[in-house]
């Protein structure tokens, strides 16, 4: 008498962050997925490995193409870029919730030439692109900061949101982080459709606007700024507090000192000054793309960003992944990895791959490696799990 034991059937459900400068979400679930899907054979045993794949973001840059991949619709329009060049952004739409990100309007990718600009760059593109997204009558608007070129407390998003910003001689400034210092007179007009709309702001920054952990001191210099420059953005938003508190906002202060204000160079405050709430980025997004349905109809999870490390552990997306993976196997896939094998079960990691175990080169920056690394990293996943 023969018997004969049924095909094995894995299902995988693939949902990285970006590996950030090199690949999108996207791309690394992509290349995971085709690699999960070659071991199909080549194990020396008969099964198939179903793949789910869910691109992940946390609220930073990446944001709008993880919503799309879940299934929102890409809606495209021209802003105004960080130093005021038109570019063509998009924010994601399901009907009911819009998804506009820092990044792709007004981020430090989109400058010219790639030339810092920390005291000329504005966040205007940013408000042009929640005006846009306005115009579509959403439930609720969700705010991605990351990325941010400017340090300008917001002052850009707000000029397009109908604020207006004038010097001591009258004449309209256009926001940006050297702009803070001459404001004289706020006036706003009142945007209806803001009154109607819930705003949310998701970030896992936690900085308040001002002082040693503020906005200039902490991200300036990333954005180009010099001891100098980050002593003037300071006291220019210091101004700009200042300013709002005597233009009737009796809340600018108190906000001011709020966890998240210096977000995005303090894009955080302006949100909250104009009602947004506060939540977890990892978790929100978790949330907006249905991440625990989708993982209890998997038998494995495989999530992964581009650098593993303590600040993965304090709460990043692949932590938040793992936390809510349940008692399934949790697969991290990294760039690199500086986290010891014995911290693993923090995460309850069943393993972990990095592209700098299986290359000498520097893939950080060489897209086309990184996939290739990540499709046989795929392979190899895939004939463990067969």
């Amino acid at each position: 008498m023969f018997t004969t034991t049924a095909p094995k059937r894995v299902r995988a459900l693939i949902a990285p962050d970006k590996f950030k400068g090199s690949l999108t979400a996207g791309e690394v679930a992509d290349a995971l997925a085709a690699g999960l899907r070659s071991a199909s054979g080549f194990t020396g045993r008969a099964g198939t490995i179903h793949c789910e794949l869910l691109p992940l973001a946390d609220g930073g840059d990446g944001s709008v193409d993880a919503a799309v991949a879940s299934g929102f619709t890409r809606r495209s329009y021209t802003v105004s870029g960080p130093t005021g060049q038109p570019v063509q952004a998009s924010i994601a739409f399901d009907g009911a919730t819009a998804v506009v990100e820092v990044a792709n309007t007004c981020g430090l990718g989109l400058l010219p030439g790639g030339t810092l600009d920390p005291l000329g760059a504005s966040s205007r593109g940013f408000g042009e692109a929640v005006l846009f997204a306005l115009s579509l009558k959403p439930a609720r608007i969700v705010l991605a900061l990351g990325g941010s070129a400017s340090t300008d407390g917001g002052m850009g998003m707000l000029t397009a949101l109908g604020y207006s910003f004038r010097d001591a001689d009258g004449r309209q400034l256009y926001g940006s982080g050297g702009a803070l210092a001459q404001i004289h007179s706020i006036q706003r007009t009142a945007l209806p459709e803001l009154a109607d709309t819930e705003l949310v702001v998701a970030s896992d920054v936690h900085n308040p606007l001002l002082g040693a952990h503020g906005a200039p001191a902490v991200f300036g210099p990333q954005k180009g700024a010099v001891p100098g420059e980050i002593a003037a953005l300071d006291k220019g938003l210091e101004h700009f507090v200042e300013r709002l508190t005597a233009g009737g906002f009796a809340d600018a202060e108190r906000l001011a000192q709020h966890d998240g204000a210096g977000s995005a160079g303090g894009l955080g405050y302006a949100c909250m000054l104009l009602g947004a709430k506060q939540v977890s980025g990892a978790d929100y997004f978790l949330d907006l793309l249905d991440f625990n349905t989708r993982k209890d109809c998997c038998d494995v999870v495989i999530t992964g960003e581009g650098s593993l490390d303590e600040q993965t552990l304090a709460g990043k997306l692949p932590a938040a992944v793992a936390r809510r993976s349940g008692s399934r196997p949790i697969i991290a896939v990294a760039g690199r990895s500086l986290l010891p094998r014995e911290r693993w079960a923090e995460m309850e990691l069943t393993r972990v791959y990095t592209l700098s175990d299986y290359t000498d080169q520097d893939s950080a920056n060489d897209p086309g490696l990184s996939a290739a690394l990540l499709r046989q990293i795929g392979k190899d996943i895939g004939t463990s799990l067969l």
